[in-house]
């Protein structure tokens, strides 16, 4: 049966210690075909035969499925379908992946979304330090912390909710941010002296906030209102309020939120001269092509390229002013 088989799936995986959110994406981009599955076959899910999902079925499951999800969900729901047909045929369980006969969309090309304007991140963490969020237990110590910890160390969602008390290890002036990223790969991001400051006001305000609490080494750093660790929705409701309080809501690309920070850190790295690898250590980035993205998202190369351009001396020539401040005659007048 499918279903026994994607169970064998998964506890199969077990030994590769997939993070609990790959775990629940796998699942859901099973079940999300299945469905569909199940309706091309005319069974019931519990009832669907391995046997029976051939080439023809899946092309229908996933052309539906197509219609009613986005490029990239598409894309990692067909991935993670062609990991479990190959998992079948590892075990004889089936004797060929049908996948290959099943489209998959071409992903587009990576794209870093920064936050819009030149002085918007030192802008928008003047205003909410000053308190510019207006909230019923108004914390700017705590929204301050979230988007330092996306501007200057480049922390994705996951990983701010992921970070403990005991994250933040080294000596004053030293410290370091110990950060469990994607796929379990860990890093070590050097922060300085302004973030540890931040921090530590942090710190004292959940002191004062959570009186009576026991925090211990593995507590959550980053805490809900109620004094546990933040919830997904919570922490990206709490950036989309300070891009409102700010007024910077209109420079945050579409879809972005909390990664735009993320972005604007990578492309910040970029433009100021950091490598690929580099850019690849501090983000936690698999692939370093993907670093590499940053690199050429910032023009900085082909800026240089287009300025070679001898013809740029001859217009310089022609659009310098005079000694007296006036531009010179323009040829044919």
């Amino acid at each position: 049966m499918l279903i026994e088989a994607q169970d064998a799936f998964f506890l199969a995986r077990r030994s590769r210690k997939d993070s609990p959110h790959t775990t629940v994406a796998y699942r859901r981009d099973l079940a999300g075909v299945n469905a569909l599955v199940a309706e091309a076959v005319g069974a019931e899910v519990d009832r669907v035969a391995l046997d029976a999902v051939n080439a023809k079925v899946l092309r229908e499951a996933f052309g539906r499925f197509a219609d009613t999800h986005a490029k990239s969900s598409v894309a990692r729901a067909w991935s993670t379908w062609n990991q479990f047909f190959q998992f079948c045929v590892a075990d004889e369980i089936v004797f060929g992946n049908p996948m290959g006969a099943i489209g998959r969309p071409r992903p587009a090309p990576l794209s870093p979304k920064p936050l819009r304007g030149e002085g918007t991140p030192e802008q928008l963490l003047e205003a909410v330090a000053g308190g510019a969020r207006k909230a019923r237990a108004p914390w700017p110590e705590r929204d301050l912390l979230v988007l330092a910890l996306g501007l200057v160390a480049g922390l994705r969602a996951s990983e701010m909710r992921a970070l403990r008390r005991s994250s933040v290890v080294g000596r004053a002036g030293e410290r370091r941010l110990f950060v469990h990223g994607k796929a379990n790969r860990e890093r070590s991001i050097p922060i300085e002296v302004p973030l540890e400051r931040v921090i530590e006001a942090y710190l004292a305000s959940c002191a004062s906030r959570f009186p009576v609490a026991r925090f211990a080494d593995e507590s959550p750093l980053v805490l809900g209102s109620d004094g546990g660790g933040i919830g997904r929705g919570a922490l990206d409701y709490l950036v989309k309020a300070c891009f409102r309080a700010a007024g910077m809501h209109d420079r945050v690309p579409a879809g972005a939120n909390l990664h735009a920070l993320r972005h604007t850190f990578a492309t910040r790295l970029a433009e100021d001269g950091a490598n690929a690898v580099e850019i690849m250590l501090l983000l936690g980035h698999a692939s370093l092509n993907t670093s590499q993205n940053y690199i050429d998202a910032t023009g900085a190369q082909r800026r240089a390229a287009a300025a070679s351009n001898r013809t740029y001396r001859a217009l310089a020539g022609l659009t310098e002013r005079d000694g007296d401040g006036s531009a010179p005659p323009v040829p044919g007048r």
